[in-house]
């Protein structure tokens, strides 16, 4: 364990950098209702519905359509991003499916053209036009690009959030070296990173766990390989579902893990939905816990590992 990891902050002890600081609901005011659905928490008062809505790829009508059934269905979180090219197409989701603003979470994530702090400032204030609202819930920097930049960057991000614009902040893309990098320059909270049974990415959830911050695994069914995996069907079939319920199920029985599957199909959303409610037992989580072979699907030349 390097020297950095064990003398790491949790967010909560990392001061916020100048900024205005007036108060926002996740701020000393009222938190986040879900009904009761699963959420994690961390130190720092973030508090996020386990399963969510990815969006990557999804555009126009689809974007739209799949965000407000997703809300309809009971999803709570959705997870945007200026290179996405969607912002507005989540915005007119939750617009049609008449759920309050302020009973969705929203995430969505800098690009990376736009680390220079004035370029970034002015990037989220785009995005909140594009989103239609004064703030988004979750900010994260998508790629850690620019390295030597990356302290102004991040002390761009917290002011943002000091700003209001921003209630939480958090990477994505990181490895564990980095994040012993920065972790203490911004009040961060959350990882986002590529995670399913086939990169089970045991490392990263334990640095999050240790770091008192959400780990939120991207491509959770692995681009629909669950599907034809012999251990994942062999486990649906005995349970009556589908092998990626299965295997989001799996994922939400790990400590401090939230997911936000992409799907453009009504059908599978529903199935996505159904893990909040699959309990697997202790044999079927080893089962599947076997299934690791650092099997890497989002692989950009840009990517840091």
């Amino acid at each position: 364990m390097s020297d950095a990891r064990m003398t790491r902050q949790k967010a909560s002890d990392v001061p916020v950098p100048e900024g205005d600081r007036s108060d926002h609901p996740l701020r000393g005011g009222e938190p986040f209702r879900f009904g009761d659905q699963p959420v994690v928490e961390t130190p720092g008062g973030l508090r996020v519905p386990k399963l969510g809505l990815g969006t990557y790829e999804l555009e126009g009508d689809q974007c739209r359509e799949m965000v407000a059934e997703a809300l309809e269905l009971g999803v709570r979180h959705i997870d945007t991003a200026q290179g996405y090219g969607n912002e507005s197409g989540v915005a007119a989701g939750i617009a049609a499916s008449g759920v309050p603003r302020d009973e969705v979470f929203v995430t969505t994530k800098v690009d990376n053209d736009n680390h220079d702090p004035g370029e970034l400032t002015q990037s989220v204030e785009a995005s909140l036009e594009r989103l239609d609202t004064d703030h988004v819930d979750l900010l994260l920097i998508h790629w850690p690009v620019h390295w030597e930049t990356i302290n102004a960057t991040l002390n761009t991000l917290a002011q943002v959030q000091g700003s209001g614009m921003a209630h939480h902040i958090g990477v994505s893309n990181f490895t564990i070296e980095q994040l012993d990098q920065v972790a203490h320059l911004a009040p961060l909270e959350v990882l986002q990173v590529e995670c399913h049974p086939f990169l089970q990415q045991r490392e990263l959830r334990s640095w999050c766990v240790d770091a008192g911050w959400v780990f939120t695994a991207y491509s959770p069914v692995a681009r629909g390989a669950v599907m034809d995996d012999e251990t994942l069907v062999e486990i649906a079939a005995a349970r009556s579902t589908s092998p990626a319920t299965v295997a989001l199920a799996w994922l939400l029985a790990q400590d401090g893990v939230i997911a936000i599957p992409r799907t453009g199909d009504p059908e599978h959303l529903r199935a996505n939905w159904e893990a909040l409610s699959l309990e697997l037992s202790s044999d079927e989580l080893a089962r599947i816990d076997q299934l690791d072979e650092g099997r890497r699907l989002i692989d950009p030349d840009h990517a840091p590992w």
